[in-house]
């Protein structure tokens, strides 16, 4: 029966990193669009309006699509941890995932969603969104540094199910736009909000339930 449980366990891993390196490879991708940089490719091409009236935009996007892209990475390879075998990761890894989050991804996320397109409603959700990244990350930055571990785990699902929001957002409004083909600015708002709020009431359910 432990043998059995330990299958299980290990076939569950195993899909978890797949599944994860599928998307990751996504996001590459999508990172790869503005390499070299770039001003009308795109998202880029639909905010023009910023790119050309704002001469800062174009540094906060750029730092949030880069620094983005290793938060995701880094922040998984922190949950690894001694489970999968690699120990040393979580350390370093964790480093990286918060300094360039609490520096570079969340700062420049909130001045994005100022300039979110969908209105006032998803402009509201993307800045609220990059606001609790930012202090979730920093409370379990916090709670490490007084070496409250458990409760620094917490925090940190909490932080890393936001970041998740960079790939479960896509992911939503793929389904959305192929079951309802809803006008492009709709689809923002909804997206907006169903991008992080499930995966966050997902994670609370998972800390109360005391299943991580």
């Amino acid at each position: 029966m432990h043998l059995v449980k330990k299958n299980i366990s290990d076939l569950f891993k195993i899909l978890l990193i797949i599944g994860f390196g599928y998307f990751f490879w996504l996001m590459l991708q999508i990172t790869l669009e503005y390499v070299p940089l770039k001003t009308n490719v795109s998202f880029l091409m639909i905010k023009q309006t910023e790119v050309e009236h704002r001469s800062e935009y174009l540094y906060f996007f750029y730092a949030h699509v880069y620094t983005s892209f290793f938060v995701l990475l880094s922040g998984f390879l922190a949950i690894l941890r001694k489970d999968f075998g690699i120990k040393n990761f979580h350390r370093t890894s964790g480093k990286v995932y918060i300094f360039l989050l609490l520096i570079f991804a969340a700062p420049s996320g909130i001045y994005m969603g100022i300039f979110a397109n969908g209105g006032v409603f998803s402009k509201i959700s993307f800045v609220i969104l990059g606001g609790l990244w930012w202090l979730t990350t920093f409370k379990a930055y916090q709670l490490s540094r007084q070496k409250n571990f458990k409760q620094h785990k917490q925090w940190m699902w909490r932080s890393f199910a936001l970041t998740l929001s960079a790939v479960t957002l896509r992911m939503w409004k793929v389904i959305i736009v192929y079951l309802f083909h809803p006008n492009p600015m709709d689809v923002y708002q909804i997206i907006a909000w169903l991008g992080w709020i499930p995966n966050l009431l997902l994670i609370e359910y998972l800390i109360t339930k005391k299943h991580i």
